[in-house]
């Protein structure tokens, strides 16, 4: 470590113990013979090594405590060149800078070397060259002397190493981890300008699974303990994968959060073999305060390419795989999916603009024929909401509904469409009075109905639009009305008591619990499309004997409870006849239409189906 810094001179013999005085012609006043005696006692007798340096580097008179220092008789030292003895010439940019003192080119030079003392200790020097003439005179001679600074070193140094070390564990923390992470990131070009080899770079992610009950339930001191336990494990397993590759930094960065940083990474198969280890060697129960714990961890595993990448990527890239590891179950790592990042960068762009969305109007409703399986006339259609992405184009319900339901926006998109199908059906029953009103049907999230007042907004949008109770189908899936209790169930009894019917979507996937089917307010079961794809027998397709006894039983026991049953995703002649002898009341599906603009729907009622 070097440093230089500069200031103003001063003329030699104007401040004690700067060295023997030089006279020059133009000086004006010449010290006397007593004060130079004076000077060069002092030089001589002075504890700090000092040396008068030639201006060719050489020295001229060295004192008494140079010669300690250097372990030489003084008048050895005279003659040799100063820049060798105290490491001023091993480097490029300080001897450049010596150099131009020499010359008169430049007021001081100030740097910091490690030295050895005579009798063999290591020792920090601060090293100050300073002119001993006026500078107008341009090269002369110069006072070099040593300062040592190892206690004040070696205190900045303790200092250093705190700041940058984890005090639980003794690791380094996330200053040092992400000061070696951009070291290994930045690697300078050669001198000659051509580019470095190439390089890669591995990291694993990873967090303590369940760490934070063992503080609640044991304290933190135990927590800590097993931190420590921890850390000693991580350490053990990079050691063991370093010896083949290089050594590897092993990090924490906070909590219960570590990471290991391999800088020359030979591959994936080395970062997945490393964090094989860790997982192995964290599921050995760890002996702590008296206590036999057993844990487990979480890895996000990244390796690429160090050119062109940044520590905030790879950060980014690290928690992300971790979060995955988590959500794929825990105790386990994984490794890092370019396309499965794409995909939760899409979501995430989806999210953060769905609900800003909704209030600019970018969603439309498109709607599919419910169609009766006898005569094959339109009764029916069911709302199906599509947003008009800027970016990503016309999306369909499975791109963002979820993603509505996990933050709540499905409230407020819910009402939205619930408002919006009920305003259109009215307008079809007022543009068509000689033929029977098709009733619609609106898909319903079960966070619509624990968390908004729905029996107030239909009640509302019903008198808003004129629409009847009757014609609204409200359709939840299996699994949201299934055990529905309390509240929940508060919710679908009053709505079936305003007249409005209930319809169990995806019947046949989920809970069925027939015993409960009998005490809900339902008035309708949507069959699922995968039983309906077992009535197949156009293309080779063989059907599912056992598809059709479930489905007709299903059917026989809705019609016995009063129910009446649809069939989805029906795609074929072969299929609507089968179902239709085993009594399904209505269909839908692509072989009577896929979802379509309002306007085609006009065209189709009171016909039967295309």
């Amino acid at each position: 470590m070097s440093g230089t810094s500069e200031g103003p001179t001063p003329r030699a013999g104007t401040v004690p113990g700067a060295g023997p005085p030089e006279v020059t012609e133009g000086d004006h006043q010449r010290p006397d013979l007593s004060e130079l005696r004076d000077y060069r006692a002092a030089f001589a007798a002075s504890a700090l090594p000092m040396a008068v340096v030639d201006h060719l580097g050489r020295i001229v008179s060295p004192n008494d405590a140079l010669g300690g220092l250097l372990g030489a008789d003084p008048s050895s030292l005279a003659g040799r060149c100063a820049a060798d003895l105290v490491g001023l010439a091993s480097d490029s940019p300080v001897r450049e800078q010596y150099t131009e003192v020499l010359r008169g080119a430049r007021p001081r030079l100030r740097c910091t070397r490690r030295l050895k003392h005579a009798d063999g200790r290591p020792l920090w020097a601060e090293i100050t060259v300073v002119p001993m003439g006026d500078p107008a005179t341009g090269a002369g001679r110069v006072l070099l002397s040593i300062a040592d600074v190892s206690d004040r070193r070696e205190l900045r140094e303790r200092v250093r190493h705190l700041r940058i070390h984890d005090p639980v564990t003794r690791l380094p923390n996330r200053t040092l981890f992400f000061e070696r992470l951009a070291g290994a990131l930045d690697i300078p070009p050669h001198q000659d300008g051509s580019s470095p080899p190439h390089r890669r770079i591995g990291l694993c992610y990873l967090d303590i699974d369940g760490f934070k009950a063992v503080n609640d339930t044991l304290g933190h001191g135990t927590g800590d303990r097993l931190l420590a336990a921890v850390a000693a494990r991580l350490t053990d397993c990079a050691e063991a994968d370093g010896h083949r590759t290089g050594g590897h930094l092993v990090a924490r960065l906070g909590g219960d959060e570590f990471a290991i940083l391999v800088e020359d990474s030979a591959g994936t198969h080395q970062l997945t073999e490393l964090a094989r280890s860790v997982l192995s060697a964290l599921q050995r129960p760890f002996e702590v305060s008296g206590h036999r714990l057993s844990v487990s961890a979480s890895i996000g595993v990244v390796e690429r390419s160090s050119a062109g990448t940044s520590a905030t990527a790879l950060m980014q890239a690290a928690d992300t795989t971790l979060y995955w590891a988590k959500a794929d179950g825990r105790a386990r790592w994984t490794l890092f999916d370019p396309e499965r990042n794409a995909h939760r960068m899409t979501r995430q762009a989806l999210s953060s603009t769905l609900r800003p969305a909704v209030e600019r109007g970018e969603f439309t409703l498109e709607y599919q024929p419910l169609v009766g399986m006898a005569d094959e006339v339109v009764r029916g259609v069911e709302a199906l909401v599509r947003w008009n992405h800027p970016r990503f184009g016309l999306l369909a319900p499975s791109r963002f509904v979820p993603i509505a339901e996990e933050d709540g926006t499905i409230v407020q998109l819910g009402r939205w469409v619930l408002r919006t199908a009920c305003r259109q059906a009215r307008r079809w029953q007022l543009e068509h009075p000689d033929d029977p009103p098709l009733f619609i049907s609106v898909n319903v999230a079960v966070r619509q109905v624990r968390d908004s007042d729905l029996v107030a907004e239909v009640a509302e949008i019903l008198t808003e639009t004129g629409l009847e109770p009757g014609l609204l189908q409200l359709e939840l899936t299996e699994s949201a009305v299934m055990g529905s209790s309390g509240r929940p169930l508060r919710v679908l009894q009053a709505l079936s008591d305003m007249g409005v019917r209930i319809a169990i979507d995806d019947f046949g996937t989920g809970y069925s619990n027939l015993a409960y089917l009998s005490r809900l307010p339902v008035s309708v079961l949507k069959l699922d499309g995968s039983f309906v794809r077992g009535f197949r027998y156009e293309g080779g397709a063989h059907p599912s004997p056992a598809d059709e006894t479930i489905v007709e039983a299903m059917v026989q026991l809705a019609h016995r409870l009063g129910l009446t049953v649809t069939a989805e995703c029906v795609e074929t002649s072969g299929q609507a006849e089968r179902l239709r002898r085993i009594g399904c009341d209505t269909g839908q599906g692509w072989l009577y239409s896929r979802a379509v603009a309002p306007e085609r729907i006009a065209e189709l009622i009171g016909t039967r189906s295309p």
